[in-house]
């Protein structure tokens, strides 16, 4: 039995992210798994819960803008994005910072991101002292886990789960701010007309 913990019990879960353990958590779209992307001890961790193929790269999930600056390089195109949509439901993808770690993008030269959705998400990320991989709670390929029971029996090897609610139940969407034009990857809550008409204001 995988210990589930309430949203009251913050603390714990930080622990855990500090010890480089894996947890599962409610984002706004899918319940999400997520170790901290500071040692590579956690991250492979989180590729054995997820059993993950090597070559695909984590999001990564930040508290605010400046943490995103911290690992990412943002124009002024995604800072507009990240100013009008985040926090809610959009990954934004942009080019690394060359300071990261190349395990932490699995040596590609971009990285996809994420603001947190929720204050609890932002104080974990905020006491853990470092932003998180955020993935969809799932092995990979499979469908995404709908409760904690069917993301407990997925990844058995997980450290702890969040219990909490999920709003959209659909994948964020994702767009590619790394050049002067905005590409939709994956569309999900917020459209492409929205995204435009953002940037055109």
């Amino acid at each position: 039995m995988i210990k589930r913990y309430k949203q009251t019990e913050i603390d714990e879960i930080v622990k855990i992210l500090k010890n480089d353990g894996v947890i599962s958590v409610p984002t706004d779209t899918v319940y999400g798994v997520c170790a901290r992307i500071s040692t590579k001890k956690a991250h492979d961790k989180l590729v054995a819960v997820k059993n993950r193929p090597e070559e695909k790269a984590f999001p990564v999930m930040c508290a605010n803008i400046e943490q995103i600056k911290s690992i990412a390089i943002v124009n002024k195109t995604a800072e507009k994005i990240i100013t009008a949509f985040m926090p809610g439901p959009l990954t934004v993808v942009l080019k690394k910072n060359k300071e990261i770690a190349d395990y932490i993008t699995n040596g590609k030269d971009t990285i996809a991101v994420r603001m947190a959705t929720s204050d609890v998400l932002k104080e974990i990320i905020e006491k853990v002292k470092s932003p998180l991989f955020m993935t969809s709670a799932n092995i990979s390929g499979k469908p995404t886990c709908n409760n904690l029971d069917e993301i407990e029996n997925a990844c058995p090897l997980l450290d702890g789960m969040l219990e909490g609610k999920i709003i959209f139940s659909k994948g964020s969407t994702i767009i590619d701010c790394t050049s002067n034009e905005v590409k939709v990857l994956r569309p999900g809550p917020i459209s492409l007309e929205k995204i435009i008409e953002t940037l055109n204001k």
